[in-house]
């Protein structure tokens, strides 16, 4: 089973109203789209987004979205909140959704957009299917595959911007004891391990330990 962390830029004329607002407003900081359901009635959806932003502007925003039929919004803290919302299906997100069309996929959740509005996902499936999905998107959304590989849940939702050499190098300094306090085993331990240079080894932790950290303190919420 492979999955594949994929980034899509949609042009303008795809994006959804509220991705049009975050693009262009400096108001949403975070936004997730942590579960959603377009299987009931034919041409509505819901879904639950976790946004951190400024409540006011953004739920101005939404009232005036034509496809939203209702919305509840639902405060966490002073900068962050939940969204649930039911909409009409857009003939805009139908198209770029064929790709998965009767494919055996899986998003795995959340799906997050950035400041632009982008948004990055895993998805799950065979690497037949995971072809057929890149091949079936239109040719105007920019793609940019991250990470692909074996699914493995212990390691892609955190460390999917890892390399397997990377994430082999961080799994043999954890066998060893590189990260105990105080260390149990050197750069020149993982180095044999992994039957390298240490200099080798030394670079592999280091952007390994990078990317990790960058990874969860963005799945964390947080951002500079």
């Amino acid at each position: 089973m492979k999955y594949l962390d994929v980034h899509l830029s949609q042009p303008e004329q795809m994006l959804h109203p509220m991705q049009r607002f975050i693009r262009e407003r400096e108001v949403v900081r975070r936004e997730e789209l942590v579960a959603w359901n377009v299987a009931g009635r034919e041409g509505v959806e819901y879904e639950l987004f976790y946004t951190e932003a400024d409540l006011d502007p953004y739920r101005e925003a939404i009232e005036g979205v034509e496809s939203v039929r209702w919305y509840d919004l639902t405060p966490i803290d002073d900068d962050a909140f939940y969204v649930y919302v039911c909409q009409e299906t857009r003939t805009e997100d139908v198209r770029w959704r064929g790709a998965f069309a009767a494919l055996n996929l899986l998003v795995v959740p959340p799906i997050v957009y950035d400041a632009n509005a982008d948004f990055s996902m895993t998805v799950v499936g065979s690497g037949t299917d995971l072809q057929a999905m890149m091949e079936g998107l239109p040719d105007e959304i920019g793609v940019t595959v991250r990470t692909i590989g074996e699914y493995d849940a212990r390691s892609a939702p955190i460390g999917g911007e890892l390399t397997d050499r990377q994430l082999e190098a961080l799994s043999a300094g954890a066998d060893l004891g590189y990260f105990e306090v105080p260390r149990e085993a050197g750069v020149e331990d993982v180095a044999d391990e992994l039957g390298c240079a240490p200099s080798t080894a030394a670079t592999l932790l280091q952007k390994g330990q990078a990317r990790v950290v960058r990874r969860l303190v963005e799945r964390r919420g947080h951002r500079s």
